[in-house]
């Protein structure tokens, strides 16, 4: 960990971010609604291993821009570079306003819940605002101690991860029959809504598969170790998510955690404490959900990591903006950090947990759509620019994300219509102040 003499973030902390970036509230919560549509294990365990090979896809695919384009910012610099600026703006903008925000906030939501499974005499909201308070002083103190702090928490939730898989393995004393074949209607089952919209929660589940991305200034060497960093953490988290699901419906059918999410809905079902009773009991099942609670901070540091990032790049370039640019003695955005903390805490106050997941889903995959689809752009625009990675696949994996995440924002559309338009909505606000910066400009000039 010599993040402290070279100033820049390793290879190393920047897999750390993309994996504590993906595993988050998702897996341990979205259980509950899949099961809602279908019981059938096939179809479920399928929900999973299609949502990984789409991220992964989308991985490699930015590998390449990231190489072309070795800034930080994700999708603000590549859309810009690629498109147009007003483009990069907007994508921008939603990653300023709730792109990192709204994950946040769900993900320090889940981690109350599960908390006050120890501490059921403090409210869920208090324990999630404590902990997003600590995890935000952490990162303002240095890069330095930002790291070693997310080096620790993801290390520390791997092996939570893995003690909870093997104790679901092999403490199971009545398990479930897990039938990975596909039993009759599950294939009409796949190709219509259902299955579509509850890829929205794995690929909710998935999203930050991107991340080291945003932070490309800070990262050493960031044309080969950002490209390395969003595969190599997207393949590991792909199997835990696998074997966690898969340990999931080991311990419990998938009805019993449809009925309980009936029973709660709109709120996250704590899928992990539900299972881990099974096998340890009321009183291990509360441990566990403490357990769980404590890796899901990890999932919030790596999110107040990256994401300010994003908002600290549109402060130069947007003149309006100017002020989120701003860095303390040791080079940190502390302004950046400070808006993305009260923009989820105030998610946190007033949101509900399934409305902002629907919505963070859809704007999320538009601006992940442009940006695999900016990797053909680039290769026709510019085909002897120098590509320190290209798209391993090229062109059958950006192809399988691009498909798996238009069928997904089409029946979101469709299904969820009140959700995906105010999140067009929030996309042409951000339009709107793109437009009042270039007048701004004009006027200056």
């Amino acid at each position: 960990m010599n993040n402290s003499t070279s100033g820049k973030v390793t290879f190393r902390t920047a897999v750390a971010i993309v994996v504590a970036n993906m595993i988050g509230a998702g897996v341990f919560t979205s259980l509950g609604y899949q099961a809602a549509g279908t019981t059938s294990v096939f179809p479920l365990m399928l929900l999973w291993i299609v949502g990984g090979v789409i991220a992964l896809s989308g991985a490699l695919s930015y590998g390449e821009m990231a190489g072309l384009f070795p800034r930080s910012g994700g999708e603000y610099n590549y859309l810009s570079q690629t498109y147009h600026p007003a483009f990069g703006f907007i994508s921008g903008w939603i990653s300023a306003t709730v792109g990192f925000a709204a994950p946040i906030a769900l993900a320090a939501t889940a981690l109350g819940k599960y908390g006050s499974a120890i501490l059921p005499s403090v409210p869920t909201t208090v324990i999630a605002l404590v902990f997003l308070g600590i995890i935000t002083l952490a990162h303002s103190i240095s890069i330095h101690a930002g790291s070693i702090f997310q080096q620790i928490s993801t290390a520390v939730k791997v092996l939570l991860i893995a003690i909870f898989i093997l104790g679901g393995l092999m403490l199971t004393a009545n398990p479930q029959t897990v039938n990975f074949y596909p039993k009759e209607g599950d294939w009409t089952m796949i190709f219509g809504n259902a299955f579509a919209v509850n890829l929205a929660f794995v690929s909710f589940a998935y999203s930050g598969w991107n991340a080291s991305a945003y932070l490309a200034n800070e990262i050493e060497n960031p044309q080969h170790n950002v490209p390395r960093s969003l595969i190599t953490g997207t393949l590991a988290v792909m199997g835990i998510y696998v074997l966690l699901n898969f340990v999931f419906l080991y311990t419990l059918p998938a009805g019993t955690y449809a009925a309980a999410q009936a029973k709660d809905f709109g709120v996250p079902l704590e899928v992990g404490a539900l299972s881990a009773e099974v096998f340890l009991g009321s009183t291990g099942g509360k441990i566990m959900a403490g357990m769980i609670a404590l890796l899901l901070v990890s999932s919030i540091s790596a999110m107040v990591f990256a994401g300010p990032r994003v908002t600290q790049a549109m402060g130069e370039d947007i003149k309006i903006l100017n002020f989120l640019a701003q860095k303390n003695e040791q080079g940190i955005p502390l302004t950046a950090i400070l808006l993305q903390t009260i923009i989820s805490v105030v998610l946190i106050l007033t949101a509900s947990f399934d409305s902002i997941l629907y919505a963070i889903a859809f704007t999320l995959d538009i601006f992940t759509f442009a940006t695999v689809l900016g990797v053909f752009v680039m290769r026709f625009r510019a085909p002897q620019a120098e590509r320190p990675y290209k798209t391993w696949g090229y062109p059958i994996t950006p192809l399988i994300f691009l498909l798996g995440t238009g069928w997904t924002m089409y029946f979101l559309l469709t299904t969820r219509t009140n959700e995906s338009l105010i999140a067009l909505g929030v996309v042409f606000s951000g339009l709107i102040i793109y437009f009042i910066n270039q007048a701004v400009v004009g006027q200056k000039k």
